[in-house]
């Protein structure tokens, strides 16, 4: 019962992801941080298997850093989503499959262009506006087409997802009482304090 958002504006990305770790109706943990700064202007959520999940997106984030040392340069989004992908598929066809799902979102530190990535558990990849994993994805994806534009503010995103995040409270019978959130932008990643409606 995992949701991600992933949101994109005039010059930035923003991810959140619920922080409840469950399993079948047993919430087993509160708390628990399901994003990863894969770069300076790269971030990643997941949701999935939490043994595939941990491990694969240290994988991932392990190599993203050891192909920055060894070309003297930050990959872009686009670079380390595709990357993400091909370490996915390749995976896929193994007895090793990783069951993850996972919203990739970064900025391009030359051109400033926002880029959120949609990856499904059979390494399919799309580039998005907007997207959600999880049972967010049958609530607010009607709410994200009608209120999404490409200028958005930071502020105007923040409703967006608050008015998500509503929409789930009100209408999906699980709890998802609190909700990491992370904007990338050309400074770089940070953790922003959003509140929503109890």
């Amino acid at each position: 019962m995992e949701v991600l958002f992933g949101i994109t504006g005039k010059d930035f990305a923003l991810l959140a992801a619920d922080t409840n770790q469950a399993r079948s109706i047993v919430v087993l943990k509160r708390g628990e941080d399901r994003t990863v700064d894969l770069n300076r202007h790269t971030a990643l959520a997941y949701t999935g298997d939490p043994g595939d999940a941990i491990h694969f997106t240290e994988y991932i984030a392990a190599n993203v850093r050891l192909n920055e040392i060894r070309h003297g340069h930050e990959a872009s989004p686009n670079a380390v989503a595709k990357y993400t992908r091909n370490a996915l598929a390749g995976y896929l066809r193994t007895r090793q499959a990783y069951h993850i799902n996972m919203l990739i979102a970064g900025v391009d530190k030359t051109s400033g262009a926002p880029a959120l990535y949609w990856s499904d558990h059979l390494a399919n990849m799309t580039a998005l506006p907007f997207a959600a994993h999880g049972y967010a994805s049958y609530f607010c994806m009607s709410t994200m087409d009608r209120l999404w534009r490409p200028n958005l503010t930071l502020e105007e995103a923040i409703i967006v997802l608050q008015k998500c995040v509503a929409a789930l409270k009100t209408r999906f019978v699980a709890s998802l009482p609190e909700f990491k959130v992370k904007v990338i932008d050309k400074s770089g990643i940070r953790v922003i304090d959003v509140k929503f409606e109890k």
